[in-house]
């Protein structure tokens, strides 16, 4: 890598009260649009994973899917999406998770893993947890092992960490 953690998060822009009052929104596209600081993103993922047997990554949408698909292109997986409801073509597993006011669900198709391959889950924001708690439930239930979970920003004062007890390793590339 070329650039330090340091000059990653410096490429991530702050935008404050977004959505609401109150909120740092981090904004990523920032970064994404920087050749270099997106290289050292993936390469960063990829390092960490180099040498443990992936078969597949799975992205939650959807920028997941940004950060998904080179790190499986790199690490010689195979790519699936995680989608919001009623996005995918086949019999799809689904499963709900709360949120700040109500629930919501995503999905993954029945058949988007053999049983007994190696997945790593790979998402842009680690905040309370619960979309990324409901995609490792997803992967279990296609009888797939899950690798870990991969992120690149944490939120580490609303502790979603806690919430991932199905992933046997859990990594942010940058907290906040």
């Amino acid at each position: 890598m070329t650039q330090t953690i340091d000059d990653v998060k410096a490429k991530i822009r702050a935008v404050p009260d977004f959505p609401k009052p109150g909120i740092i929104f981090r904004d990523i596209t920032t970064a994404f649009k920087d050749a270099e600081t997106l290289q050292t993103m993936i390469d960063y993922f990829c390092e960490h994973y180099k040498g443990t047997k992936i078969d597949y990554v799975a992205g939650i949408e959807s920028r997941g899917f940004i950060l998904g698909m080179p790190i499986a292109y790199k690490l010689n997986a195979g790519f699936v999406p995680i989608r919001k409801p009623n996005k995918l073509p086949a019999a799809t597993y689904s499963q709900e998770y709360e949120l700040e006011y109500g629930t919501d669900k995503i999905e993954v198709h029945q058949d988007a893993f053999e049983k007994g391959s190696n997945v790593l889950i790979v998402d842009d924001l680690l905040a309370t947890g619960g979309t990324a708690e409901a995609a490792c439930k997803l992967v279990k239930k296609t009888g797939a092992n899950l690798v870990g979970i991969a992120f690149l920003i944490e939120l580490t004062d609303l502790n979603g960490r806690e919430k991932l007890t199905e992933a046997p390793e859990v990594i942010s590339m940058l907290q906040y």
